[in-house]
């Protein structure tokens, strides 16, 4: 498979850390991430490179040269006019593969693409987005998606969003289908988010891979020094999913906010305090914040799938506010006692998922090759504490002597 990089951005924000070098030069540990990049994509067998270059694009040329004493085979387009971030494609639509990962020089990231692509070739769509969780989302782009991965809605930082969303923000990888350069775009410079990407949205034609790997954007001096402690810590490699990840796997009600029976109405739902802080620590250790709730109320009839959902987007956009961040949530609908009015007959099942069984924990793992043995589960319950002792984990209660954010400071 191709894979271009689009390395001819300016880098202005970030111009007094290294203003006579390109962006994808400056060195993360002694390399430029630009290199970082290739290694990565080396590692995995994606060895057939495309540099869109521009901007001080003769510095890159020369130091990658063919990029066979990198290990891969690269080929350059230089632009001598600026054709926005997408113009090129256009240009060397010729030279691409049916699909093709098309990704930013600019980023550090250490992300398994194998399972990405798969992802890919599994949904067969044009374009699919790697999505994840940052510490921002109230200030960045949103993609809105279906049960099926599927995305509905591409909200720009300047469209106007709901009261309660989740935090998936666009990373700026991309499996794309070559098809999509059979449109005719009338203008010069093309913008890859607004004119190709983002009209896909509500078409069926366009998936997001959720995934908690690490992809930094250097954009700003702040965010530069940030990725560079990052990396000297081994948070960068240690987040790609062919590595064992670690989680802190939480329950819901009475560990992030305030127990009130069943929950039915979004306006009961209130965080605990120092809930964020836990949460950010968890954020901040490299492990994964997983949660995993029994929710019967669906199988009551008492709350629809929907609403669910958005009781969940305002706990995300609370963390969110206060820079903390979930990489994962799992909830079980079902319940096991039948009879009632207003009850939904099929999921009054004798589950797998319903804690103290471990599906829940189960199925995170799988999906995000976690040892169980090395991951914590935290709750107020003897259902949480059960599954989490059924699913290998170490555990620890919630009490009012002891809190979420009490128990993160004294585990990690």
């Amino acid at each position: 498979m191709k894979v271009v990089i689009m390395a001819g951005g300016k880098g202005t924000r970030i111009s007094s850390v290294a203003s006579d070098i390109p962006k994808p030069m400056i060195l993360i540990e002694g390399k430029p991430v630009l290199e970082h990049e290739i290694e990565c994509l080396r590692k995995q067998g994606f060895t057939d490179i495309i540099l869109t270059v521009s901007h001080l694009g003769n510095i890159i040329m020369d130091y990658f040269q063919d990029g066979s004493k990198f290990g891969v085979h690269i080929d350059y387009y230089f632009e001598k006019e600026p054709l926005g971030n997408a113009g090129a494609l256009f240009q060397i639509k010729d030279k691409l593969s049916d699909d093709f990962l098309l990704l930013n020089a600019d980023a550090m990231f250490d992300v398994d693409f194998n399972r990405f692509v798969a992802f890919h070739k599994r949904h067969k769509g044009l374009v699919s987005l790697f999505t994840h969780p940052n510490n921002h989302p109230y200030d960045s782009g949103l993609i809105i998606s279906n049960s099926k991965h599927q995305v509905e809605k591409w909200l720009a930082k300047e469209d106007e969003r709901p009261d309660y969303y989740k935090n998936r923000v666009n990373a700026g990888l991309h499996v794309i289908n070559k098809e999509i350069l059979n449109q005719v775009i009338e203008t010069k410079k093309v913008d890859l988010d607004r004119q190709l990407l983002k009209p896909l949205a509500g078409t069926g034609k366009m998936y997001c891979y959720d995934s908690p790997e690490y992809v930094r954007d250097m954009g700003t001096p702040e965010r530069y020094y940030a990725v560079c402690e990052d990396f000297k810590e081994g948070r960068v490699q240690s987040k790609n999913l062919s590595n064992k990840q670690k989680a802190i796997f939480l329950d819901r009600d009475g560990t992030i906010n305030k127990y009130v029976g069943f929950l039915r109405d979004i306006d009961q739902f209130e965080l605990l305090p120092n809930v964020s802080k836990a949460i950010k620590k968890i954020n901040d250790s490299g492990y994964l914040a997983i949660v995993v709730t029994n929710q019967p109320v669906i199988a009551r009839g008492e709350v629809t799938f929907d609403e669910l959902k958005n009781i969940h987007n305002k706990m995300e956009t609370l963390l969110g506010i206060d820079g903390a961040y979930l990489d994962g949530i799992y909830y079980c609908p079902h319940h096991p006692h039948k009879g009632y009015e207003g009850e939904i007959p099929e999921l009054k099942i004798d589950c797998e998922c319903r804690k103290p069984k471990p599906g829940m924990l189960f199925q995170a793992s799988k999906d995000f090759n976690i040892d169980l043995k090395q991951s914590w589960m935290i709750g107020d319950s003897d259902s949480d504490i059960l599954a989490g002792e059924n699913a290998g984990c170490k555990t620890a209660r919630v009490t009012d002597e002891e809190s979420l954010y009490d128990i993160v400071e004294r585990i990690l």
